[in-house]
């Protein structure tokens, strides 16, 4: 089973100054928790993409080219890439030459996007946004399998035997699908046998259990062995030295992501008694002690069956050293016995894209 942290960039306000982070520093910042998980490690670092003065990080390949050249080992992904609003060929180009910066370990997370900013800041009409990432997602795939590719839809202008340059050091680029529960986006998985990831940010884990089935059975009904059929979770994460200890230093941060930020804005009001809730072992906020954790992982691959485990590890305006603290035992103490359980090493997973066109367990 894999292992490893994500960051989505969220831009929070100083509470002693009221004044919001930097962009810069929190650029910054995020550079030294992958260069931190590649030390410690851990095996995948990924990183989100926005368009919003909320957050710091629109391009992820940039960003994941900055920790390329100050790591080894670990694998660096983008979650999400928000292919609705992007051209796959330029997002082909930017992760094809992150793999060159970083000798074979890029990988795509493609995903619709749950904000609704990039549809108008680049032109995508929005009421049509299925549609436009089902194509797109069709083009990113031929791209990823051939130098010359001949394609034409309906949203972009067509190629016609186009050198698609650079190549990757990987055979073929890794993509996988992030998901947010849509039945239909588990099914678009399935079918075409990606990798999926799926973004667990409230409730329980048996209530993603539904959409791990959609993926399978929608994958098995297209005639995709199971091994290609892999999948991955993400939830936000703290890890302390204490279970008590860890749920009342992470609150106040996990409040402050989730809360509306504007009258009538995105998000909601965490509750004690919510918190409380998500906190659970059956809940969805990855949280607690190292023992916790190990046994909220490991419940959680029994019931889905996951191969890849990503914390959002540094949301809310959590100070960097907090977070170091988090990765630090998710690292030296969660990984190890999570390894011990399923017969993993560090890095076990074969090199993404190893195979070739068809048979590759990476989609």
């Amino acid at each position: 089973m894999e292992l490893g942290i994500l960051s989505l960039s969220d831009l929070q306000r100083d509470p002693a100054t009221g004044q919001r982070v930097s962009a810069a520093a929190r650029t910054r910042e995020i550079i030294s928790y992958g260069i931190l998980a590649d030390g410690l490690g851990l095996d995948v670092f990924a990183l989100g993409e926005h368009h919003s003065l909320d957050f710091a990080v629109s391009s992820p390949a940039v960003t994941l080219a900055a920790v390329a050249q100050a790591t080894a080992k670990i694998r660096l992904a983008s979650a999400v890439t928000v292919l609705s609003t992007a051209d796959p060929v330029r997002v082909h180009q930017d992760f094809a030459s992150l793999d060159l910066v970083s000798g074979g370990r890029a990988e795509i997370i493609a995903g619709r996007s749950a904000f609704v900013e990039p549809f108008g800041l680049f032109g995508v009409d929005l009421s049509r946004y299925d549609e436009i990432f089902a194509e797109k997602l069709d083009l990113l795939l031929a791209l990823r399998d051939s130098e010359r590719v001949t394609w034409s839809g309906r949203f972009r202008p067509p190629l016609a035997d186009a050198e698609i340059a650079p190549r990757p050091v990987q055979p073929r680029l890794p993509v996988w699908l992030g998901v947010g529960g849509s039945p239909g986006s588990a099914v678009r998985a399935g079918r075409l046998g990606l990798p999926m990831v799926a973004g667990l940010i409230g409730g329980t884990f048996a209530s993603a259990r539904r959409t791990a089935d959609i993926y399978r059975q929608a994958g098995e009904a297209a005639g995709h062995p199971a091994e290609r059929l892999r999948l991955g979770l993400t939830s936000h994460f703290f890890v302390g030295k204490t279970s008590q200890g860890s749920r009342e230093v992470f609150y106040p941060y996990y409040r402050e992501y989730l809360r509306p930020k504007t009258p009538g804005g995105r998000g909601w009001v965490v509750s004690p008694e919510d918190f409380a809730q998500v906190a659970s072992p059956a809940g969805a906020l990855m949280i607690g002690s190292p023992q916790e954790v190990i046994d909220k992982i490991m419940a959680e691959r029994t019931l889905l069956r996951t191969d890849r485990f990503l914390g959002q590890a540094d949301l809310g305006g959590l100070p960097p050293d907090l977070v170091s603290q988090s990765v630090e035992l998710f690292a030296r103490e969660v990984a190890p016995a999570i390894r011990q359980e399923t017969g993993a090493g560090p890095g076990s997973q074969p090199p993404a894209g190893a195979a070739g066109p068809g048979t590759s367990r990476w989609g």
